[in-house]
């Protein structure tokens, strides 16, 4: 018996494991892991942001070339999301999560080393590729969840990842103020060296069930947006989501650290605590995505998009009003974001990768058009052209929700699946033509 065992396949003996988690749902331990290893992998992209004013005094950058930063890392994820993001579907996710994390460790520390503005940001689009762990952790909860929990899982997870996107920023302008900037991306090195090795203690091995090769995984993804016209919807609507969302974080910290309020690293980083109210969202989006209520979610969701926009342009002088808007733009933005989710992940439990690779691709390809166009609107036409950007952002998510909604033909529905590529297509125009003109 000894032998039979010791000849039997590693991921045999994990597969009773993982049936056991997916009919029970998984424990909170894992939940908790899960939840942690998502905030960590995702507040990567994001420790800049508090910091690009010091940074750019420090490498000799002008503000505009500093704001590059937070494009690079979302123009890196991006990739990662089309080209690693679908291996979850696979690969075996425990080896390949691991694998993940102990490679962006490599990256922060290149970014903590950085010479000069042109390494920093080829550390900062390393960093974007690889953290797209977050992405195969958050369908690894949910294929570990029971259906009837599914959306409480999977919006507990995302909690996590809000907490990691927001926190960042205050565990940075902290580490920043005891340390320098280059003091950020060390502790996160070594942070992501120990969840490495947490992760591969912990987590049942998981193998995708794709039976495809590469190239025909990465080729179905992008035909899952042919396909699937919820999918095809609710990446628009992230898109343009994270785009309001990148839009404020990339200019705040201009507005802040500027003559009308002076702020340093560390107050800058703690304005993100008032953005975690997002984690509040994602919490109640799954509960009601349960219940079947996403029309509810995502028509207050949009609505409150939009008139964040006029509470954060009276907040320029009004910093109850800035708080305000920041707490209203980040409720919408992850109501509407985990509603998304819990709508896509039930399309295809087969290709939850596959599916999460092309919704997040468009997700993040909208947040790195927002902080492009941020960079340049701001320097043009300050807080106040920002907040203009950011409510025609919000105003087109709207517009479309409406329009979606309305009882549309068969031939109707062929248009609006035209009209959507062409609005993907002319986003990643722009974010070209912007980084070209920055570039120049």
């Amino acid at each position: 018996m000894a032998s039979s065992a010791a000849q039997q396949p590693p991921l045999r003996n994990a597969a009773p494991k993982v049936r056991q988690h997916t009919a029970t749902g998984p424990g909170r331990g894992t939940v908790l892991l899960l939840s942690v290893a998502v905030g960590l992998c995702v507040a990567s992209n994001y420790y800049a942001q508090p910091l690009l004013d010091t940074i750019a005094r420090d490498l000799g950058m002008t503000a505009a070339s500093a704001s590059l930063v937070v494009t690079f890392a979302q123009v890196g994820y991006a990739l990662g999301l089309v080209f690693l993001l679908p291996l979850g579907d696979l690969l075996e996710r425990r080896r390949l999560v691991c694998g993940l994390t102990a490679a962006t460790s490599i990256s922060l520390v290149l970014t903590a080393i950085a010479p000069n503005g042109a390494l920093l940001l080829a550390g900062a689009a390393l960093t974007g590729l690889l953290s797209v762990t977050a992405q195969i952790l958050v369908p690894f909860a949910a294929d570990l969840a029971s259906p009837h929990q599914r959306g409480r899982v999977v919006g507990t997870v995302m909690t996590g990842l809000v907490l990691g996107m927001l926190l960042a920023r205050t565990a940075s302008g902290a580490l920043a103020t005891i340390g320098g900037w280059r003091t950020v991306y060390w502790v996160a090195a070594l942070a992501m060296l120990v969840l490495t090795a947490v992760l591969h203690r912990s987590l049942p091995q998981f193998r995708g069930t794709a039976a495809s090769s590469y190239p025909g995984l990465v080729r179905s993804t992008a035909r899952l947006l042919v396909e699937e016209p919820v999918l095809r919807l609710r990446a628009v609507i992230g898109m343009l989501a994270f785009a309001c969302f990148s839009v404020l974080w990339t200019s705040l910290a201009f507005l802040l650290s500027g003559p009308g309020h002076g702020w340093s690293e560390g107050e800058i980083g703690l304005i993100g605590l008032f953005g975690a109210a997002g984690a509040i969202a994602a919490q109640l989006a799954g509960r009601l995505a349960d219940r079947g209520l996403t029309t509810l979610t995502t028509i207050v969701g949009a609505v409150a998009l939009l008139a964040s926009w006029g509470l954060l342009l009276l907040g320029a002088h009004s910093l109850v009003l800035l708080i305000a808007g920041i707490v209203l733009l980040d409720l919408a933005h992850q109501g509407v974001h985990i509603t998304n989710q819990s709508l896509i992940y039930a399309l295809r439990p087969d290709a939850r990768g596959r599916i999460t690779s092309a919704y997040m691709t468009c997700y993040f390809a909208g947040g790195a058009i927002g902080s492009a166009l941020a960079a340049v609107v701001h320097a043009r036409a300050g807080w106040t052209g920002v907040c203009a950007l950011g409510a025609v952002l919000a105003g087109a998510l709207c517009l479309i929700w409406a329009a979606s909604a309305a009882k549309v033909p068969r031939a109707g529905r062929e248009l609006w699946a035209v009209a959507s590529a062409v609005f993907m297509g002319a986003g990643s125009l722009a974010l070209i033509a912007v980084v070209l003109r920055l570039a120049s």
